[in-house]
């Protein structure tokens, strides 16, 4: 899994984390799968966002955050564990839920991880993942001003690569609805090119050419900038 640096993971904070009320959507889809459970793993907890997130929606739950960046555990400014994937620092059987918000694409070996995640989860468990996946990215606006960037996608497994690659059935899938920003004029002042693996696959020219679309659009639209990325429960192959 990707480990951000001290600089990355600031940039992150700046560029990538979202308000709850942006996220609301997401409270609303994962109600059924965290308000009654014991235990959620946030895999990949980056600087938080869905740690403090599920604090507040699910009172119940106990979070346990690993992440693999020590400059994004410390950003966070919360407990949080360090592990990835392929090496997750808690016992058998000890979580209900696994939770990966735009992680997945980051894990070199998916079985290696898939045996991991059976491992921890109690029976019954299940793992849902917020990403995009290559063959689902047509709810992703970034692209309109860096369409170069839609060749970091073939980066990112589909969603049957990553099911089958760890192991796993698909129980549902659907796009999920998130206001990205308040406006665009927003998002050009927080955009950064060290935030995201997208832009990351951007010359610095074609990224100063997508901002500088991106702030000639925000000159004369308003509203808010609306994304959409897949929600993907997963349960392990026949119910076990």
């Amino acid at each position: 899994m990707t480990r951000y640096d001290a600089v990355e993971a600031t940039a992150y904070r700046v560029a990538r984390e979202i308000s709850l009320t942006g996220l609301s959507s997401w409270r609303e889809v994962l109600a059924p799968y965290l308000s009654t459970v014991g235990t959620v793993l946030d895999l990949g907890a980056g600087t938080g966002l869905f740690t403090r997130a599920f604090g507040e929606w699910f009172p119940g739950v106990t979070v346990v955050a690993v992440e693999p960046s020590s400059s994004m555990r410390e950003a966070s400014g919360l407990p949080m564990l360090a592990g990835d994937a392929g090496s997750i620092p808690l016992p058998d059987a000890s979580v209900d839920v696994v939770w990966m918000s735009t992680v997945i694409h980051h894990v070199p070996d998916l079985a290696a991880a898939g045996a991991e995640l059976r491992r921890v989860l109690r029976p019954g468990g299940v793992v849902v993942l917020r990403s995009l996946f290559r063959e689902r990215h047509q709810g992703i606006g970034l692209f309109r001003f860096f369409p170069e960037a839609v060749r970091a996608l073939s980066g990112f497994p589909t969603v049957a690569e990553v099911a089958s690659g760890m192991g796993f059935e698909v129980e549902r899938l659907e796009p999920v609805a998130q206001v990205t920003a308040s406006s665009l004029a927003e998002k050009a002042e927080t955009v950064r090119w060290e935030a995201d693996t997208l832009l990351r696959s951007l010359s610095a020219e074609e990224f100063e050419r997508g901002r500088a679309l991106l702030l000639e659009a925000a000159a004369v639209e308003t509203g808010p900038v609306i994304d959409h990325l897949d929600l993907v429960v997963l349960n392990t192959v026949g119910g076990v």
